[in-house]
């Protein structure tokens, strides 16, 4: 394959594959937090998070991590800010202690922090202001969850730079499903089998448990019981359970993609399950992570990093084709695996990360492997039908595009309900 596409696909995986402790958005307003107060250069009297609607809505319902059970943005700012260590990144609470969880409860019962909606910025924005005594200091992300784009202390600016070469940082404009696959069968594994094989350890390690202690609804547990013990429903299990975990708090680190860890643990732990138990070599193991992390990728730069468009299908597409691959499937077989997965469950919605994010990733992997079996069988659904297009490029376009534009409203209609801006008593 071309050198530039393959030293790109080589940067993607690094740079995405990266750990993070606990949900990201949560994570990311305690990073900003703790950004803010070692600027300010003590702690606060008090502290503002002005955060996007999808900031809000995917930390409204999540517990954050190593905080004793705490939901919600102000609470993951005053952990950030008590117990947080900036330079630990998506790891920032790690250090977190008791006495770290007992202050930031005492500071919320005195509603030390407010949280503010920011209307007219990215989809991913958070602004922290720390204020003590005539001191101030505020730090801004965008776009990505550790991506500072402005630092201020005291009205003088710090740092600073345009959120639009966040996006051209990494440049994803050579992804296509052909040049993966491809990628996936010539690539010298020693080039990305650092990353790999760490997200195969810290995946594993949340989704192993899940399965043996009781977080969140249980649903990869539950899985187990009520559906059987055959590889699918072990390989949706895996992923299950990880949510489970995750969601509910678990301080094990997860290896996210596309800035989530429900979608890191989504496109992968299905695809090291049925490697595992299908005798596949660890080969065709990391092979196949190649295929599924860069077609969840291939699917979410149309998209972007938050919407309504629930990301746990992209990352089901992604395992559904890494499946595919591991069987010896063809392009267009792998390639029909990602239309048939996505036409089908294209439509679930974002609503925020929470528990429930497990029962989304169980019913987006169903329809992956509907997808694997039906492209194994030579079927998919045919261009015209609904979104369904001549290619499967064409088709995640299709998609990506209805799930950034189209489902804009949604979003804006989901959020207003989740913050009771939306009278019920009046519909």
């Amino acid at each position: 394959m071309k050198p530039n596409v393959y030293e790109s696909y080589t940067k993607i995986l690094k740079a995405e594959l990266v750990p993070a402790l606990g949900c990201t958005e949560p994570i990311a307003l305690a990073y900003a937090a703790a950004r803010s107060v070692e600027i300010l250069g003590g702690f606060p009297d008090r502290m503002e998070a002005l955060c996007s609607g999808n900031i809000i809505k995917n930390v409204k319902g999540v517990k954050v991590p190593n905080s004793g059970g705490l939901k919600g943005v102000e609470a993951a700012v005053i952990l950030g800010a008590c117990g947080g260590t900036a330079d630990k990144e998506l790891e920032v609470l790690e250090s977190v202690t008791e006495d770290d969880r007992m202050r930031t409860r005492e500071l919320l019962a005195a509603r030390f922090c407010s949280c503010l909606l920011k209307e007219g910025v990215p989809n991913l924005f958070i602004e922290i202001r720390s204020y003590k005594g005539e001191d101030s200091s505020v730090v801004r992300i965008e776009q990505k969850h550790t991506n500072i784009t402005y630092m201020e202390k005291n009205g003088e600016v710090l740092y600073q730079k345009d959120a639009v070469e966040t996006q051209k940082a990494l440049d994803k404009s050579l992804l296509n499903l052909e040049d993966i696959i491809t990628y996936a069968r010539e690539v010298d594994l020693d080039d990305v089998r650092d990353v790999l094989e760490r997200q195969i350890d810290y995946n594993t390690a949340i989704s192993d448990e899940g399965l043996q202690n009781r977080w969140g609804a249980g649903v990869g547990q539950t899985v187990l019981e009520e559906f059987g013990d055959d590889v699918k429903w072990r390989a949706i299990a895996r992923a299950a359970a990880g949510s489970d975990a995750r969601m509910s708090g678990c301080s094990l680190p997860v290896i996210i993609i596309s800035g989530s860890g429900n979608q890191g643990m989504t496109c992968s732990l299905p695809v090291i399950e049925y490697a595992r138990s299908t005798g596949k070599t660890h080969e065709e193991l990391l092979r196949a992570l190649c295929v599924s992390n860069l077609t969840a990728q291939d699917q979410k730069r149309y998209i972007g990093p938050l919407s309504a468009y629930c990301g746990a299908v992209c990352a089901a597409a992604g395992a559904g084709a890494g499946i595919t691959f591991l069987c010896g499937g063809t392009t267009e077989q792998i390639e029909n695996t990602v239309i048939n997965t996505i036409v089908n469950a294209g439509g679930i919605t974002c609503d925020g990360a929470k528990p429930s994010c497990a029962a989304k990733i169980f019913a987006s992997l169903q329809a992956a492997f509907l997808g694997h079996r039906l492209a194994m069988k030579g079927f998919r659904f045919e261009a015209g039908e609904g979104l369904a297009m001549d290619t499967a490029e064409d088709t995640v376009k299709a998609i990506g595009y209805m799930g950034r534009e189209g489902m804009r409203q949604t979003d804006i209609e989901i959020l207003n309900l989740m913050i009771g801006k939306t009278d019920l008593a009046s519909i």
